[in-house]
C-alpha cells in the first residue's frame, strides 16, 4: 500500500510541476475543467460523459508524455540535432492525433446533443 501511495504523490508531483512550467498542459487542464460541466451537459448518459472526459484525459496524458520526451531529449543533446528535432516532432504529432480525435468524439456529441 505505502508503495502506491508513493506513485501517486510522485504523479502529482508531475502534473503538478508540468502544470506550472508547460503552457500547453495548462490550456489542457484548463480545458479539462471547463468539459467537465459542459460534458454533463451534451453527454445524455453516462457512457457518453465518460468517453469525452476520456479523451480530454488521454489528450493531457499525450501531453504528459510528449513533455517528458521533450525534456529528456533536452537533457540529453542541448545542442541542435536534427534527429532530436525529429523525435520532439513525433511527440508533437501524437499530441495532435490525439487532439483531433478527442475533438471528433466532442463534434458527434455536440451534434447528437443538437439534433436530439
Amino acid at each position: 500500500m505505502e508503495s502506491l501511495f508513493k506513485a501517486y504523490q510522485n504523479s502529482v508531483a508531475g502534473l503538478s510541476w508540468a502544470g506550472r512550467q508547460e503552457r500547453a498542459v495548462r490550456l489542457e487542464l484548463a480545458m479539462l475543467v471547463l468539459a467537465v460541466p459542459l460534458g454533463a451537459l451534451i453527454a445524455g448518459s453516462f457512457w457518453r460523459f465518460a468517453v469525452l472526459m476520456g479523451a480530454v484525459l488521454l489528450v493531457l496524458a499525450v501531453e504528459l508524455l510528449n513533455t517528458a520526451i521533450e525534456k529528456l531529449c533536452d537533457y540529453i543533446m542541448p545542442d541542435h540535432q536534427p534527429v532530436i528535432g525529429l523525435v520532439k516532432d513525433l511527440g508533437s504529432a501524437a499530441v495532435l492525433a490525439s487532439t483531433l480525435a478527442a475533438g471528433l468524439l466532442w463534434l458527434a456529441a455536440l451534434w447528437d446533443f443538437l439534433t436530439r
